[in-house]
């Protein structure tokens, strides 16, 4: 019996030790903030700041014909515009921006050729809505590239039918 009641001792003491020790504090933890992120009231938002009016619901629902570019056909435009396409179209329009890029190959038909009629002929709100919101497999790239961007690939689109 002696010994089961030393156990005991040494068992007590060992968890008074773990009582007293300066360690970690399992009842302050629960105090902490990040532990409760979601019990601090989210605060109101001010007047006018969700959009519900415009955006892309009201691209959307525009006539194309009627979307003018706001920006100014000038070589600036044009190089934004070079880059942009570099870094978002290229994959598949190609380097030539006649539908030949590298994953651009793979698709039956083709991407479209930029330079050529069909695309020349449609005006800039047309290509405008096409990039932004997307076009049969053509992305939509709305989310993803600013409106000033978007207008300044049509520039580009435009310069290349002006090459050939």
């Amino acid at each position: 019996m002696t010994f089961r009641l030393k156990e005991f001792f040494m068992i007590a003491g060992f968890i008074l030790l773990l009582q007293l020790s300066p360690g970690c504090n399992y009842g302050r933890m629960n105090e902490q903030e990040y532990l409760r992120t979601y019990e601090a009231p989210i605060p109101e938002m001010p007047e006018g700041t969700v959009p519900i009016n415009g955006g892309l619901e009201g691209l959307k629902k525009t006539d194309p014909q009627i979307l003018k570019n706001p920006f100014p056909y000038r070589e600036e435009s044009i190089i934004q515009g070079k880059q942009t396409y570099q870094y978002f179209c290229i994959q598949c329009h190609g380097p030539q921006a006649d539908g030949k890029g590298t994953v651009g190959q793979s698709f039956a038909p083709l991407p479209s050729n930029l330079s050529g009629g069909v695309v020349q002929e449609q005006s800039d709100g047309e290509l405008f809505q096409k990039i932004s919101l997307g076009y049969k497999r053509h992305p939509p790239l709305a989310s993803t590239v600013s409106p000033e961007e978007r207008w300044s690939v049509v520039h580009y689109i435009r310069s290349l039918g002006k090459k050939g």
